[in-house]
């Protein structure tokens, strides 16, 4: 490996706070979230965009926990690794993006809800998670639930995409685009 790509790779997507690739486990989260909460502390964000990225990096985390397949199993292993990156793109704004492998029928569950949040004002997003909330429906759905709308009503914009892997699986990315306030 070039080191020196990956820094070429980190200056070109501007400043990055926290870039992980391997295994998740519930404890290295933790870690990675003291971790991020030190360097916005250290960087001096709003309070407001720092809960927002935060409550993202968590969401997407979880969702790798709970999603991600062995790439090169024939089954429908789990294998909760991925990659994860939260950094700033100047003037504009931060971001929190995910990359992980998912089985087809789970692309096939979480794609219409991403496009339907894609279509959706952020007030319409936030009634709808209070729907679902209320309801329960999807409260503990490990089939792409009510966390892309947690995600949704705390981000501008939300862009994903699904790459075709091998064995019936799928590269799934997932960005969440977080407009910077005053002062950051």
């Amino acid at each position: 490996m070039n080191i020196q790509s990956i820094k070429e790779l980190t200056d070109k997507e501007g400043i990055v706070f926290l870039a992980y690739t391997g295994f998740l486990s519930q404890s290295l989260i933790s870690a990675m979230m003291t971790s991020l909460e030190q360097e916005t502390d250290y960087g001096g964000l709003n309070l407001g965009v720092s809960a927002h990225i935060y409550t993202i990096f968590i969401e997407m985390a979880q969702n790798m926990m709970n999603y991600s397949r062995d790439l090169t199993a024939l089954d429908n292993s789990r294998k909760p690794e991925g990659i994860i990156l939260v950094g700033k793109r100047l003037p504009e704004y931060y971001y929190v993006e995910s990359q992980n492998v998912v089985d087809v029928s789970d692309m096939e569950k979480m794609e219409p809800k991403l496009a339907e949040l894609q279509g959706m004002s952020n007030d319409e997003i936030k009634k709808r998670y209070r729907e679902l909330r209320k309801s329960g429906r999807d409260k503990h759905d490990v089939g792409g639930g009510i966390g892309f709308y947690e995600i949704a009503k705390r981000c501008e914009r939300l862009e994903y995409s699904f790459s075709p892997a091998e064995n019936n699986k799928y590269f799934f990315n997932l960005k969440a685009i977080v407009p910077m306030k005053k002062g950051d």
